[in-house]
């Protein structure tokens, strides 16, 4: 499977990035720790090499779990959501309203959040909270978005 990167844009001769949109955990992930996929895909982004999205609503729901449980990384949070980090608007409400059974209650904000801002991923570490897609964005943990890229950097190469 090819990544998705020019799903409805304007012109489709000036490529595009591969859009990811980043729940909380892996944003919380990426700054805690500096390994790990949730990581990659940060520093990929910060490089421009791909482009992470998060909402407000994402945004605030990890500085809300790093003040409870990692307050240490809030600092370095702040900092890769900055450098890294494009922040979309948030989704439209009736939007959410209208993916009822895509996901749990408390994460369709995210998923209309995700397609608002057009992306082919979204990277979450409760995949189990989501129903699978087979249209984008696909849900899936950060580790199988990099293995997407990766194969598909690899058939470039060929």
């Amino acid at each position: 499977m090819a990544l998705p990167g020019n799903r409805g844009r304007q012109d489709p001769e000036v490529p595009s990035l591969v859009r990811i949109f980043c729940d909380a955990d892996v944003l919380i992930a990426g700054a805690a720790s500096t390994t790990g996929a949730s990581h990659i895909l940060l520093q990929l982004s910060e490089l421009t090499l791909l482009e992470c999205l998060a909402s407000p609503h994402v945004i605030e729901e990890a500085e809300r779990n790093l003040i409870a449980k990692l307050p240490e990384a809030l600092s370095p949070f702040r900092l890769i959501v900055q450098a890294a980090v494009r922040v979309s608007p948030s989704a439209p409400v009736w939007l959410a309203r209208n993916l009822t059974g895509q996901a749990h209650s408390k994460d369709l904000p995210v998923v209309a959040a995700a397609i608002s801002g057009r992306a082919d991923f979204l990277a979450t570490f409760n995949t189990r909270d989501f129903r699978p897609r087979k249209v984008p964005p696909i849900i899936l943990q950060p580790k199988d978005v990099l293995v997407r890229i990766r194969r598909s950097l690899a058939r470039i190469l060929e």
